[in-house]
């Protein structure tokens, strides 16, 4: 809901709750977050929309972001926002979002403003003039990954993957594998190039059809703020 709130106010379109994707954190495991800033990445559950020429993207998921960007040292009760616009370039707001004393700042900090009669439209025009936008489709989102994989260890599985992925025209960036002694089965970490999410799927649904896969794959999206 916030998400949507937002993405109305930065494009001027009409609040749309039910076109947000949203993605939870319960796949993200404990060596996910490991090997994620062993590569120099960290796991941040994020909001994020854009427009695009398909439509006004809205999305909530996780994803890796470098250790170096902003958004990245955002913990605890503090909220950031990242706003790309076309004059100012990338500008960074950060404070205390959650919790109980910011929110009730807040609350407080509106209900003066109402009682000073200090009441403006929301969404800076009233909300009739709020036009409607096409939405953009998750399965053409563009974007790099990181995948998971866990597979039986045996020569040619590494084979098998890459050639489901080339068939699909996914570009590998970076292959991790650690084999445990006495493991029957191994994770293999993947970071692909950009590509267009439908082709992800398909590629990872080809994977998962082979028997050398144990464990269904899972996939992260790799922003970079």
């Amino acid at each position: 809901h916030k998400l949507a709130i937002l993405s109305s106010l930065a494009f001027g379109t009409q609040v749309d709750f039910d076109h947000v994707y949203i993605e939870g954190i319960d796949h993200i495991s404990a060596n996910d977050i490991v090997v994620a800033r062993e590569l120099g990445y960290s796991i941040k559950l994020l909001g994020l929309a854009c427009r695009t020429s398909h439509g006004v993207e809205q999305r909530v998921h996780p994803c890796l972001v470098k250790s170096e960007d902003a958004i990245a040292s955002v913990n605890n009760v503090i909220n950031a926002v990242v706003v790309e616009c076309d004059q100012a370039g990338r500008l960074v707001m950060e404070g205390a979002g959650a919790g109980e004393r910011p929110t009730a700042s807040a609350v407080i900090a509106d209900i003066i403003d109402i009682a000073r009669g200090l009441v403006l439209p929301p969404f800076l025009h009233p909300a009739e003039f709020l036009k409607r936008e096409a939405v953009a489709p998750m399965e053409r989102h563009e974007g790099a990954y990181y995948i998971r994989l866990t597979a039986v260890d045996r020569p040619g599985v590494m084979a098998v993957i890459a050639e489901d992925l080339a068939y699909e025209g996914v570009s590998i960036e970076t292959i991790i594998q650690r084999g445990a002694d006495g493991a029957d089965s191994v994770p293999i970490i993947l970071l692909t190039h950009q590509c267009r999410e439908s082709v992800m799927t398909k590629a990872l649904s080809r994977i998962a059809a082979h028997d050398v896969i144990v464990k269904p794959p899972r996939m992260i999206r790799i922003e970079h703020l």
